[in-house]
């Protein structure tokens, strides 16, 4: 029987485009789409920031001294942040969870600043009971340490947790980890998985 249900956020409750992420960073500084994405994702630096080893500040004066001009910080993080849409028929799924009683967690590679901007714009992760980040946990999927620290947040046994990500090495890792798991593709196929373990949404 399925007590929680462990969501993945990107791709899954909301969508997001890290090259709209890259080319609005390179309108900051004059650098192009790729230019950003080599300093960025190619480097690294964004999963460090994912992980937590660096803090907003931190990462605002990465920036300033990697691309040699001043920005300023809500700029910055605007930039760097919207780049989010809402995966807006999961919300009515999220609220009939809720409703038979189950707990929401959520299971999520991200940096803070991205967690902030989707909590502060989109009416969605307010329905979770407890949020696991790659940037509190120290850790990224698939390494281990961030399922231990899920595990510590479903309140039920690994067994009796569902849990969606739509990177299928996520999900080998969570079932390494004793927990239902199916990659996310789209509702339907996320309403069958749950169908299919005894958990009827529309």
């Amino acid at each position: 029987m399925i007590r929680t249900c462990l969501f993945d956020m990107g791709n899954v409750l909301v969508f997001f485009s890290h090259d709209r992420m890259c080319e609005q960073l390179g309108q900051l500084c004059d650098r192009s789409t790729e230019e950003i994405r080599h300093l960025l994702l190619d480097s690294g630096v964004q999963w460090n920031y994912e992980r937590g080893r660096l803090s907003p500040a931190q990462f605002h004066h990465w920036f300033q001294e990697t691309v040699g001009r001043e920005v300023p910080f809500d700029d910055l993080k605007r930039a760097a942040s919207d780049i989010f849409w809402l995966n807006e028929p999961i919300v009515p799924v999220l609220d009939q969870l809720k409703a038979q009683g189950l707990r929401l967690v959520l299971l999520s590679n991200t940096c803070i600043t991205h967690f902030e901007w989707v909590r502060d714009h989109y009416d969605v992760l307010q329905r979770f009971d407890a949020c696991v980040t790659s940037c509190g946990a120290g850790a990224i999927k698939p390494e281990p340490a961030i399922y231990e620290a899920a595990l510590r947040e479903i309140g039920c046994d690994p067994g009796e947790c569902f849990y969606t990500d739509d990177i299928p090495k996520y999900i080998t890792a969570g079932r390494q980890h004793g927990l239902m798991a199916e990659v996310f593709t789209d509702l339907p196929a996320l309403l069958g998985h749950l169908g299919e373990r005894g958990v009827a949404v529309s």
